[in-house]
């Protein structure tokens, strides 16, 4: 599980209620009255807060002061294809922690049909949420589901692209190549990607990757190696975080 590096509180919140949240200030900070925590308002500032009373199932706060603001969110939507549940439990909470902007999880050939009917789903905003905790971050990732691959395609990505790249092992272009193009440029901000579309296990078929990159697709290859669908993402979003030119 992901270190909780701040409590994330409903707005206008005193009072720490939340069981995993007790449980983390007792046993894992072993906090106790009068001492310190960083906490944060959803939607809100990042601050700090005084204990000044604990009882078995609740922490009351006081001297409660919130005045940084969160972290800047990337400019960035990434687009899924849905991986094992599992995995993209994982997804979340690390795409939630980079500061991607939006998640859009579409269904692919390669992705089996029982994923759709995961109870996991059904948990996205508790991944977001410790994704959150993780990052001392208050802006969710906004997450949008898409069961039809060809109408969201043709529909509605077109809207999405400014810059867009696809991932595929076999594109001629590499991501490497993509980028120094993208350094060169004055500026380097508008040359970057603003749509990531990665596979799942087993990647793209050519059909998935032909429709894409019709609709305003670069394919870009990270070599010839055939990575999980967690290491491309944390590969390909690491150099977001090497320019300052997030918004």
């Amino acid at each position: 599980m992901l270190a909780m590096n701040c409590i994330l509180l409903p707005p206008n919140t005193s009072i720490i209620s939340e069981p995993t949240q007790v449980k983390h200030v007792k046993e894992v900070l072993k906090a106790q009255v009068g001492d310190s925590l960083t906490i944060a308002q959803m939607g809100g500032n990042i601050g700090k807060a005084t204990i000044t009373q604990m009882t078995n199932n609740e922490v009351h706060l006081t001297d409660v002061t919130l005045d940084k603001k969160p972290p800047a969110k990337l400019d960035l939507t990434v687009v899924l294809a849905l991986p094992r549940p599992k995995v993209l439990r994982r997804l979340i909470m690390d795409m939630t922690s980079l500061g991607v902007n939006k998640l859009i999880i579409v269904n692919s050939y390669r992705t089996q049909k029982s994923y759709w009917q995961s109870p996991l789903l059904e948990h996205i905003d508790e991944f977001v949420f410790e994704g959150l905790q993780q990052a001392i971050d208050t802006v969710p990732l906004v997450v949008e589901l898409k069961k039809r691959f060809k109408p969201f395609v043709e529909d509605e990505f077109p809207a999405l692209v400014g810059n867009a790249v696809i991932a595929h092992p076999y594109a001629s272009q590499s991501w490497k190549n993509y980028l120094d193009v993208a350094k060169s440029k004055s500026n380097y901000k508008e040359s970057m990607p603003k749509v990531l579309c990665i596979g799942a296990e087993g990647g793209w078929i050519d059909y998935e990757v032909d429709l894409l990159c019709k609709h305003g697709c670069t394919a870009v290859s990270l070599g010839e190696r055939i990575l999980r669908t967690e290491t491309v993402v944390n590969v390909l979003l690491g150099h977001w975080l090497e320019v300052p030119f997030r918004n």
